[in-house]
């Protein structure tokens, strides 16, 4: 049920007539300020609430479930073991290695196997209560706090450790899986910046007194008061509040309605119009959006899209949006410290007919940037994205922006626009929802030889990987703008995208030593030992588990005089997007690394032509190209989670970002130097 926000209707500005305009300005009649009827743009959560767990009376010959193998974990929880059975030596602990974990609380609907198995043996190894962390990072956080989740779901009490940043954020995805408390353990500090003394000396000082506390209930630290920011409710006892424009703004402001910029009220005339451009019901339901699982109806996003400015014809590019938003291959970096921003590439004609600009300065115009906003009003009020709570950027979030395919300049060439590349009609309009960890500096290719300019995008590549100097996850996805004459160039060589794809493939190599010291004491995870674990260990597991080869020197590398080398790639099939866009009249190309994509198709109403036509647009036939070209594929279906089980992933991320290397033993290899 949406919700009203009423306030008194004085459409003062339409009594202003014409006669009393001169050059087009008029005058604000006496009387005072307009004043608006608004709708909430949030929607009401889509879980069932959890009951917290009661609490121990001791830990006392209790079994407990120690798990979680992120930010320093392996010397935490080591410690955490060694002092509770220093205190109850009759207690019994399991660790990670032999009970696993849930990792992320899945979204209503979602079968995640991860989850199960862990409440399974929950179960079958009777334990008493979990203790679960180190939440230090935008992603791990929720992954460790899942454990949690899981084990209050079965009536076992928990306590989930995790750096003060990112304590909100523990209580915050809980809170979205319906658990409105979560006990936390607050360790003072980074604790990847830590030395193994101070982490030591915190745990036993700081946390062993919390973790007890959280789990007994009994004398010690008192229990932090719960962070997680409330839903806010600005509302009379009817409902019903009343302000004018300028008081329209602050309530959105105070309520964490708005990312802080202005918004256009968004009132029951300004909706019904967007509601016009689609033929779905206004209460129709487009499933629970992650991360706070909100009910989202057709109405919210022409709420949202109201505010963010956009017209009404916007609105099947705005649904496009939400749909992506429940793709987990676009949503699940939105939340990690590193900051990745969301963003849009339009294909289509239905792009060319409302005017999308994929020239010189395209982010900046403003149908591009209107639909920029909506995705970051989108993030907030749809999936319950907030900075500081559970959208975790270090040093903050660039506004969403919006591009297009200059579809006619990349048929011109041969190659497909992208969506065709993904099974679609050239005659089919698609949005692709894509996310970057970095913008601009784009590399300008002093060639018309493609194969040179070939060699100048990997070695661009190379350097524009997840995170900087390559110390992220290896081969990341990418996505390569193009302006029309580097293109053009390029094409010379490589007769299709895929073609340049396989190239660039082959030549973004990065030589092992140099990815194993930008992972070693660069690593987003946890810090190495390098008494425990060295340098030169690393770079043997590196190699093991990239597949380090024996290759030709990368040309950008030829001055050290090696003509081979071992080398790791730094592209990996299926990763990379190709779209010619930009201003036709520079020769630029810009990698921009990030997460995963997800392309939906277009809705149209029946009526689009019609309605159109009465706002003044050109028919959406004159906007069609023609091309012998044909799709490569058929068209995906879109991956709902909530239609599938996927694949247990216990451990297959995340593994270079948790720093769990200083344990087992690897083999030493002889290689080529």
């Amino acid at each position: 049920m949406r919700t009203i926000i009423g306030i008194a209707t004085a459409a003062i500005a339409a009594s202003v007539v014409a006669a009393e305009c001169k050059d087009g300005i008029c005058p604000l009649p006496a009387g005072g300020e307009a004043t608006y009827t608004v709708l909430s743009p949030v929607p009401e959560s889509a879980v069932e609430p959890i009951k917290s767990a009661t609490r121990l009376k001791s830990l006392d010959g209790k079994t407990i479930a120690l798990v979680g193998g992120s930010f320093m974990a392996n010397v935490t929880h080591p410690e955490l073991k060694r002092l509770i059975l220093a205190e109850y030596p009759k207690a019994k602990i399991y660790l990670l290695s032999e009970i696993g974990s849930a990792g992320p609380y899945p979204r209503p609907g979602v079968v995640r196997r991860e989850k199960d198995e862990f409440q399974r043996k929950l179960k079958e190894f009777k334990i008493d209560a979990v203790i679960s962390g180190n939440g230090g990072c935008g992603l791990c956080t929720p992954k460790e706090t899942g454990s949690c989740i899981a084990a209050e779901v079965l009536g076992i009490p928990s306590v989930m450790i995790a750096a003060p940043g990112f304590v909100k954020q523990a209580k915050s995805a809980a809170a979205s899986a319906g658990l409105s408390e979560l006990r936390v353990a607050e360790y003072p500090g980074a604790f990847a910046s830590h030395t193994r003394e101070e982490l030591l000396a915190n745990t036993r000082k700081v946390l062993w007194p919390q973790v007890k506390e959280g789990l007994t209930g009994r004398a010690g630290r008192p229990r932090p008061a719960d962070t997680a920011r409330p839903e806010a409710a600005p509302y009379q006892n009817d409902g019903r509040v009343s302000g004018t424009l300028a008081e329209i703004q602050r309530i959105f402001l105070d309520s964490g309605w708005t990312d802080g910029l202005p918004v256009v009220p968004p009132t029951e005339q300004a909706v019904a119009e967007f509601l016009r451009f689609t033929d779905l019901p206004p209460d129709q339901s487009l499933g629970a959006i992650p991360p706070a699982q909100r009910d989202v109806t057709v109405r919210h996003v022409a709420v949202n899209g109201v505010m963010a400015g956009c017209p009404p014809e916007f609105m099947p590019f705005l649904l496009a949006f939400v749909e992506a938003m429940k793709d987990g291959d676009f949503r699940r970096t939105l939340a990690s410290t590193h900051a990745w921003t969301p963003y849009c590439w339009l294909n289509g004609p239905v792009a060319r007919q409302l005017g999308f600009d994929c020239g010189q300065g395209e982010i900046s115009e403003p149908k591009n940037a209107v639909l920029g906003r909506f995705i970051n009003l989108a993030l907030l009020n749809l999936g319950g994205y907030r900075v500081k709570e559970n959208r975790m950027g270090s040093f903050g979030y660039l506004m969403p922006w919006c591009l297009v395919e200059d579809e006619a300049a990349a048929l011109k060439i041969g190659w497909k626009p992208y969506h065709m590349q993904r099974g679609y009609s050239v005659d089919d309009s698609t949005l692709t929802a894509a996310s970057s960890i970095n913008w601009g500096n784009n590399l300008v290719p002093a060639s018309s030889d493609g194969e040179r300019i070939k060699d100048m995008m990997a070695w661009d590549a190379v350097e524009k990987s997840q995170m900087a100097v390559a110390s992220g996850m290896p081969c990341t996805y990418r996505t390569f703008f193009v302006t029309e004459g580097v293109a053009r160039d390029l094409a010379k060589t490589y007769q299709t995208k895929d073609a340049l794809c396989r190239a660039l493939e082959d030549a973004a190599r990065i030589p092992l030593g140099a990815r194993a010291f930008a992972n070693y004491w660069g690593n987003p995870g946890s810090a190495f030992d390098p008494e425990r674990y060295p340098l030169s260990r690393h770079e043997d597991r590196i190699a093991d588990k990239e597949g380090s080869a024996t290759t030709q020197t990368p040309p950008w590398l030829a001055w050290t005089g090696a003509s081979k080398m071992e080398t790791v790639p730094a592209m990996a099939p299926g990763k990379s997007a190709f779209v010619v866009t930009g201003d036709p009249s520079r020769n630029k190309s810009l990698c921009v690394p990030g997460g995963g994509f997800s392309t939906i198709k277009i809705a149209l109403p029946k009526a689009w032509d019609a309605l159109m036509a009465e706002r003044g647009y050109k028919p959406l036939s004159d906007f069609r190209l023609a091309t012998d070209l044909t799709p490569d594929t058929p068209p995906p279906a879109f991956r709902d989670p909530s239609r599938r089980r996927p694949p247990s992933h216990s451990g297959a991320r995340g593994d270079f970002d948790r720093g769990n290397f200083g344990r087992g033993t690897y083999p030493r290899r002889r290689r080529f130097r």
